[in-house]
């Protein structure tokens, strides 16, 4: 997908936050560098972990494998979307797993600089869009036309929304048009961020519990669909370069294939780390399941990933492959 970067830096959260609201303050990479990058000799790799918790799950199992089955030293660090490929082109993390599409940044550090290239793709496809609670959809089926939108404003109000009805966003951080989209489609909502994926779950599975309406900004893929049913309302059908100006977005978000980015040189000298992780490929049903242990069921990244690992060799023993 497309996702187009709002340029805001928000809130990052630690793994153990995804569990809980809580806010952390927002990382810069410009501005660090991992504690074993560039270790003269050392045999180690730096992967930089986005917040939402399918972007972990694809760090927590390869961090497992690069250590305990290539005998790497794996140092990972939480950035957001856009200083990863800042901190990917100067060498201060080695890898991205998981990039949503950002195309100024491709054409500026692949295809100019060539400080960074193509890992391939994760072998996952990406879809935003706007979903509301399926209990509530089944009620009122023209709620999924955003056309009716405004119809339901006063149901889906919230203090939070100024009178208007309620859109609710995760972290500013992370790449939405829902602010054109309320604006060129003249709907009476108004965009409220929750502030980080955590929190904008927590929100979501109250208003469920209580069987609230609830309009939001969600993304698949996503393990919380298992637990909180939702169906996505039907935006202006995406077409090719419609989301070009974002003061203009008018249409639905696309659905993309995941990407996986390197360093350049990390590439090319990073060996069988480097190697591992371009062939690194499994798919949605794969990243939901260790998504679920870490973010429902309390799991350490490092015990879910063990525990994926357990029952899944045909799949990442070819990753292993030479």
């Amino acid at each position: 997908m497309r996702r187009r970067t709002t340029g805001v830096l928000a809130a990052c959260c630690s793994l153990l936050a995804l569990a809980t609201a809580t806010g952390c303050g927002a990382a810069d990479m410009t501005e660090q560098a991992s504690p074993f990058a560039n270790a003269q000799g050392a045999r180690t790799v730096t992967l930089s972990t986005q917040s939402w918790v399918g972007a972990q799950a694809n760090v927590a199992v390869a961090q497992y494998l690069l250590e305990h089955e290539l005998g790497y030293r794996v140092d990972t660090v939480q950035v957001d979307e856009v200083p990863a490929w800042d901190a990917l082109s100067q060498g201060r993390v080695d890898a991205i797993l998981e990039d949503w599409g950002h195309p100024e940044q491709q054409q500026r550090y692949v295809e100019d600089k060539k400080t960074i290239v193509d890992g391939g793709g994760l072998g996952v496809t990406g879809h935003i869009g706007w979903f509301v609670p399926t209990y509530f959809a089944e009620q009122h089926p023209d709620v999924t036309n955003w056309k009716n939108l405004n119809k339901y404003a006063d149901r889906l109000r919230t203090a939070e929304s100024g009178g208007k009805g309620q859109l609710l966003d995760g972290s500013p951080s992370y790449v939405t048009n829902d602010k054109a989209l309320v604006k060129n489609l003249d709907l009476d909502y108004q965009v409220v961020f929750a502030g980080s994926e955590a929190a904008q779950i927590t929100q979501m599975r109250q208003f469920a519990k209580e069987k609230k309406p609830f309009l939001t900004y969600w993304y698949s893929p996503q393990w919380l669909f298992e637990k909180v049913p939702m169906t996505e309302v039907k935006l202006p059908a995406y077409k090719e370069g419609c989301d070009a100006d974002p003061e203009e977005v008018a249409c639905a978000y696309p659905h993309t294939p995941l990407r996986k980015y390197l360093n350049a040189d990390f590439a090319k000298s990073g060996g069988g780390a480097a190697e591992f992780l371009k062939r690194f490929k499994w798919t949605t049903k794969d990243q939901n399941e260790v998504s679920l242990l870490i973010a429902d069921r309390k799991l350490s990244p490092e015990e879910a990933a063990k525990r994926w690992v357990r029952g899944h060799e045909p799949t990442w023993r070819s990753w292993l492959e030479k």
